[in-house]
């Protein structure tokens, strides 16, 4: 995305409750009018709605349904590094982004975050349904050092817990968790979590945990082999963009625990209290 195209979305969606005129945002980006019209243009051309009435300005529609770094940004607390999150229309898998970034220095708080994946992968292996435009596909490269965890089992309980609080504050839904790792709304999964640790070579030591999370956040068709135990968050597209905020929530959870000494008896709390039986 070109410098002028992603400052004016980022404008935009800092200003998602208000019209801009265009020379207030040509003002705001130091840019022509011409520039920013050529911007909106190429915005709508990947799919952005943007509602432009004469001598109101420019406007997201509320039903965009496009994952950006920019549509994340306004969502986040202070303290958490915009920089670190990297948005991808498409990858094999976010973990194993994640892991590879990892191991390449990419350091904690970093966030890979994709629209699909080709080979999205679950516990022991399996294949994990990740389709484009309608679910969340995240990975977190997490230090183990600035988490008070007993053991790397708690990055996988941490993880399910804020994705069931960033559901129910983002969505208005209720969600329960099968151990140890499947989230579920009436019986059905919605959401699975894969953390993976990454390890020293010479010592053995745990370096990073990579807390993978996949979310159907609208998916409405799927697979014969698990459409009678898969569901989605939203059973229809809702009306307003909601992975964008849903991903800035999680991320909001998960990045702000180091500061917080009772964040994981709190995750803890917050994983049993949703608990149903049913096993591994």
């Amino acid at each position: 995305m070109n410098n002028t195209k992603s400052a004016l979305l980022a404008l935009l969606e800092k200003n998602s409750d208000k019209s801009l005129s265009g020379e207030e945002i040509a003002g705001q980006l130091g840019v022509s009018r011409t520039a920013v019209w050529k911007a909106v243009k190429s915005l709508e051309k990947d799919g952005y709605g943007i509602n432009a009435v004469q001598n109101r300005g420019y406007r997201l529609t509320e039903d965009n349904n496009i994952l950006s770094v920019e549509g994340i940004i306004p969502y986040l607390k202070d303290g958490i590094c915009a920089e670190k999150i990297s948005v991808y229309g498409s990858l094999d898998s976010t973990n194993k982004t994640a892991k590879e970034a990892a191991i390449n220095g990419g350091g904690h708080g970093t966030v890979i975050i994709a629209d699909s994946q080709n080979f999205g992968k679950g516990r022991n292996g399996k294949a994990f349904f990740s389709p484009p435009l309608c679910g969340l596909y995240m990975s977190f490269i997490l230090s183990p050092e600035l988490y008070n965890f007993p053991e790397i089992t708690g990055f996988t309980v941490a993880a399910a817990a804020a994705v069931c609080l960033a559901i129910k504050s983002v969505c208005g839904v209720e969600c329960s968790i099968k151990r140890v790792n499947d989230i579920l709304i009436d019986g059905k999964k919605i959401c699975g979590i894969l953390t993976e640790a990454v390890s020293d070579l010479e010592s053995g030591a745990t370096e990073w945990v990579v807390a993978g999370i996949g979310i159907n956040v609208f998916a409405s068709e799927f697979p014969e082999e698990i459409k009678n135990v898969a569901s989605s968050v939203f059973l229809n597209k809702p009306s307003k963009n909601i992975r964008n905020l849903l991903a800035a929530e999680i991320i909001n959870l998960l990045l702000t625990a180091p500061a917080d000494a009772e964040f994981y008896a709190r995750m803890q709390s917050e994983y049993d209290k949703r608990l149903i039986n049913g096993g591994i």
